[in-house]
């Protein structure tokens, strides 16, 4: 058991070439948008930088967003490569508190994949659009010599429509709002893990891959002026939190103990010597809400299946703006920092 291939080295940050931490979602992801992309691609839209662009085409306000999946292995306890990728990019649509609407479906296939195989993603990402209430409209299918890829890499992009007077960006959020998480933390990640590394814990964990949608719905129902909303996918909790208090100028207080992290998943991760923040989730969502609507959402999500475990776990505060901080059970404080590379790579 190599557990070397567990952790991604943190390398240093003047990189002349791409490593496995700058597809993280941590800080050194963040350099590759700041200093290669955003300055080539350019646009008002873009700065965006949300989990899904919201943009305005012939007077109707919409949600556009795109993800690529290359986790190994395909098929993991509660989920696949196929429901994550149908999954990834509703939730991300949701997080503009968009319904998603419509997907397109890219494959890249490496030669000598197994029909059967192939056959059992696509049913995966059929069944999951399905229970999503969208379709997938269009697609496209490229093969790759073999040893040039890793069996399957999917590719799906989404669009949906935003209602009326629905504003979620992280420039909105201001001191005094509660930050709210839609339920237990950290099983994607160690599912995954758990699978490709062949480790057994006392309890199966599986990964919380869902479509968020109705959850978000439901909040909206509440109000429709919640700050911003996000998914918690690469880099964990703590990454878009950071990403959250870096936009808006703000700091965050969680209490650690608030977090809910399940027994198996805390157990794996003090074995593996993981922190449960920054551990990938695939089925949650962190929420900002002004503390006038905080008891109203926090009911809504809770009579929700999705968000039968939602709690709220911390605030925005105006000191140390930027930077996220957890108060530990001890009375203390720990920095919480974005991280570097990633813990856990090709998790998603």
């Amino acid at each position: 058991m190599d557990m070397l291939s567990w952790t991604c080295p943190a390398p240093l940050r003047h990189q002349p070439r791409v490593v496995m931490g700058h597809g993280g979602g941590g800080a050194m992801s963040a350099e590759l948008v700041d200093h290669i992309f955003a300055p080539a691609f350019g646009g008002e839209v873009l700065a965006q930088l949300g989990d899904a662009a919201a943009v305005t085409l012939g007077g109707t306000r919409l949600a556009f967003s795109t993800d690529s999946y290359v986790v190994r292995p395909l098929f993991f306890p509660g989920g696949s490569i196929g429901d994550l990728a149908v999954n990834g990019t509703v939730n991300d649509l949701a997080m503009s508190g968009a319904r998603a609407a419509y997907l397109s479906c890219a494959f890249i296939l490496e030669e000598g994949v197994e029909m059967p195989v192939l056959a059992r993603v696509a049913e995966a990402i059929g069944a999951a659009a399905r229970a999503a209430g969208v379709e997938v409209a269009t697609g496209d299918t490229k093969v790759v010599e073999s040893g040039h890829g890793d069996g399957i890499y999917v590719n799906t992009a989404g669009i949906g429509l935003i209602p009326a007077g629905v504003d979620l960006r992280p420039q909105r959020v201001v001191p005094g709002d509660v930050v709210i998480v839609s339920g237990a933390i950290g099983a994607h990640g160690v599912a995954v893990m758990s699978v490709r590394e062949g480790l057994e814990f006392e309890a199966e964990i599986e990964s919380d891959s869902a479509p968020l949608g109705g959850l978000v719905a439901a909040m909206l129902a509440v109000t429709p002026d919640l700050h911003v909303l996000r998914d918690p996918t690469r880099g964990g909790l703590a990454a878009s939190l950071n990403e959250i208090a870096a936009a808006a100028r703000v700091g965050v207080v969680v209490r650690e103990r608030a977090v809910p992290v399940p027994p198996a998943v805390a157990n794996a991760c003090s074995v593996l010597g993981l922190d449960p923040m920054y551990v990938a989730n695939e089925g949650k969502l962190v929420a900002f809400v002004p503390p006038e609507h905080a008891d109203a959402v926090l009911a809504a999500m809770r009579a929700h299946p999705l968000g039968a475990g939602a709690v709220v776990i911390g605030e925005a505060v105006a000191d140390h703006p930027g930077t996220v901080v957890a108060r530990t059970g001890l009375g203390g404080t720990r920095v919480v920092d974005l991280p570097v590379g990633e813990q856990l790579p090709r998790i998603c």
